[in-house]
């Protein structure tokens, strides 16, 4: 019987010698993520803005968006956009906050839907006050810190304190960068995208853990080995389970980013491009790190040989 091999068996890859070109890449999607959230922001949706959002559609033809802008106008609730979702008779109508529509959201949309008229039929609704989607954008700032924050925590009591620095680092690059794509592809960031940014680090975590405990088992077997080679043994180990995990997760993804619509496009790219730089992270960061920081323990003590124990007074 044949058997399938995504990466090849006994493989010998010096990842630590390439490592300057994982570094080189964590530090250029970092930069331009960086640069990305400082210069063009995220494109925040109603959860995190606040405001109206109400799905339409035209009984009959296409939606003419020039004419329904200059009739949306006309009400005087200033920022209206529209955009096309689903089909050409779909539209979707988001009114951004403002002096004239702040605490009158209800009112704003029974307005719209009058304006309206039989023309379009209201598929659906969302409003949110500005307090609530305030609270919502620094609640979910702060589960993103947290999560990572609580995964280099428990990676370093599981492991050692210098295990748990690599995983923060690694972790939170993956989460910055993946933040960052938003901002350069300007998809919408709501509530769905902080659980796709949740997800992907516990995912990106999951790989290292493996490439960490490979490491703390080898170091037991090969007392004498020097880290790097350690390193490299221990990821070419594990490296085809690694890419199975990451082929299999992404083969449930892909069928998301094409037929799941507009709600879940979003989340399943920024889900797609974690496992992708997550998987990287894994296997060229993370373990790498460990180069840099203190020496790293056994992981466990030795008990001492029975003539040694003899001659203790």
């Amino acid at each position: 019987m044949r058997h399938l091999y995504l990466v090849p068996k006994h493989t010998n890859i010096d990842f630590v010698g390439l490592r300057w070109i994982g570094f080189s890449i964590t530090g250029l999607t970092m930069l331009v993520a960086l640069v990305a959230l400082i210069f063009m922001g995220l494109n925040l949706g109603i959860d995190f803005t606040g405001g109206v959002v109400i799905k339409a559609e035209r009984t009959q033809g296409e939606v003419d968006f020039d004419h329904l802008r200059d009739q949306l106008d006309t009400l005087g609730f200033g920022d209206v956009a529209l955009q096309e979702f689903g089909t050409k008779s779909q539209v979707l109508i988001r009114i951004q906050p403002s002096e004239a529509t702040m605490g009158q959201e209800q009112q704003v949309v029974a307005t719209v839907t009058q304006a309206l008229g039989t023309d379009y039929k209201i598929l659906g609704q969302d409003v949110v006050g500005p307090k609530v989607s305030g609270e919502l954008f620094t609640g979910g700032v702060i589960a993103c810190l947290a999560a990572v924050a609580m995964i280099a925590l428990y990676v370093a009591f599981r492991f050692e304190w210098q295990f748990g620095v690599a995983a923060f680092i690694a972790t939170f690059h993956d989460v910055f960068v993946t933040v960052g794509l938003y901002s350069v592809t300007q998809l919408t960031f709501d509530l769905t995208s902080v659980a796709a940014v949740l997800t992907l680090a516990g995912y990106s975590i999951n790989d290292t853990v493996v490439v960490f405990d490979r490491i703390r088992e080898n170091r037991r077997k090969f007392k004498k080995m020097p880290l790097s080679d350690l390193i490299n043994l221990s990821t070419n180990q594990t490296l085809a389970r690694t890419v199975m995990t990451s082929v299999c997760t992404a083969l449930s993804v892909i069928p998301m980013i094409f037929f799941g619509g507009e709600t879940l496009f979003g989340f399943s790219v920024s889900i797609m491009f974690g496992i992708v730089i997550g998987t990287y992270s894994s296997i060229y960061v993370a373990s790498a790190l460990l180069l840099y920081m203190p020496a790293i323990g056994t992981m466990e003590k030795v008990a001492p040989p029975p003539a040694a124990r003899a001659a203790r007074p």
